[in-house]
């Protein structure tokens, strides 16, 4: 399985360099009006999540239980202890924006697609991974902002208002997924036939929150203090809280003795952070906060270089399958 840049990921660099280029149509005022086009683009994504979502696919997955909770764990526990010691480590060599954005990478949930797609192409156990990147999603509507109150009190900073981030998610992101499933008896069959649409849709809409989200940074001059040494640190960090978690996750599969199809669908679940929910999640959680582009920064680092690093060891352990 030979990893290549998609239209998405070329997507991301685009959007940056428009936002660059042209940042007031995006930004706080602009024509776009983005304080409508985030919460209309928001629900969109997650609507569209729920009309995808078929919960039949998940009965094969559910008597593994321990396999779940190493997954959860990983994610919502270990992620954001190891965030907290990377920044103890790193003290006040790291902006306290870029900080920010590392432990919102941290408390971010599990993908969806690319956890099953990995899962799949190693022959790894696809009903349990299927079942733990849906859980790890839902659960992450919830305790990724209870996390970031926690995280960011701890860390220092302003405190984030909580009950305020919760109820806006689950306005924007829980109702749009409710309705989607709600009308998957209208629109499933043509959901499942249209599929690829659907992914485009979902992916231009994140891309358009991208561009938004960077438009306030260039306008107020955020990048002009930190040149290469923001997206360096955000290489550096997140490769390191990736290779950690991906190896303290097989470490503690191994422990317990999971057969080698669950430590598969363990390791691409546990290690793996969303870009597509990561995005409105910080749309709706920080707002129109100047620094957002830093803030999002480490998750746009992080997801590339996991769809790398994950692709080659699933073409390795397809063919150890085999």
């Amino acid at each position: 399985m030979k990893w290549r840049p998609d239209w998405f990921l070329t997507g991301m660099i685009a959007a940056v360099a428009l936002a660059w280029a042209f940042p007031g149509p995006g930004a706080d005022g602009g024509w776009m009006h983005p304080e409508i086009l985030t919460k209309g683009g928001v629900a969109l994504i997650f609507f569209l999540h729920g009309l995808a979502l078929s919960f039949t696919a998940l009965k094969a997955g559910t008597l593994r239980w321990p396999l779940h909770l190493v997954v959860q764990a990983c994610t919502f526990g270990l992620f954001p202890v190891l965030g907290l010691g990377l920044l103890w480590l790193a003290g006040d060599r790291i902006s306290p924006d870029l900080r920010l954005g590392f432990l919102y990478l941290c408390a971010l949930p599990s993908t969806v697609s690319s956890s099953v797609a990995m899962t799949a192409a190693a022959r790894g156990n696809i009903a349990a991974a299927v079942f733990n990147a849906t859980l790890s999603s839902l659960l992450g509507v919830f305790l990724t902002p209870l996390w970031m109150g926690v995280l960011v009190n701890a860390g220092g900073g302003a405190s984030l208002p909580v009950g305020k981030v919760i109820v806006d998610l689950v306005c924007w992101l829980v109702l749009p997924l409710v309705a989607g499933q709600l009308m998957r008896p209208l629109l499933g069959a043509w959901a499942g036939r249209n599929k690829s649409l659907i992914n485009k849709v979902d992916r231009t809409t994140i891309l358009l929150l991208v561009y938004t989200s960077f438009c306030d940074s260039f306008k107020a001059g955020v990048w002009s203090g930190h040149g290469l040494a923001a997206p360096l640190t955000g290489f550096v960090g997140s490769l390191l809280i990736f290779v950690l978690a991906m190896t303290i996750v097989s470490g503690v599969c191994m422990a317990l003795g999971f057969p080698s199809e669950d430590r598969i669908a363990a390791v691409f679940c546990g290690s793996k952070k969303t870009l597509a929910s990561g995005v409105p999640m910080a749309k709706l959680m920080f707002g129109a906060h100047p620094a957002l582009s830093l803030i999002l920064l480490p998750i746009m680092i992080y997801h590339p270089l996991q769809l790398m690093i994950c692709g080659v060891l699933a073409s390795r352990w397809a063919k150890r399958a085999e």
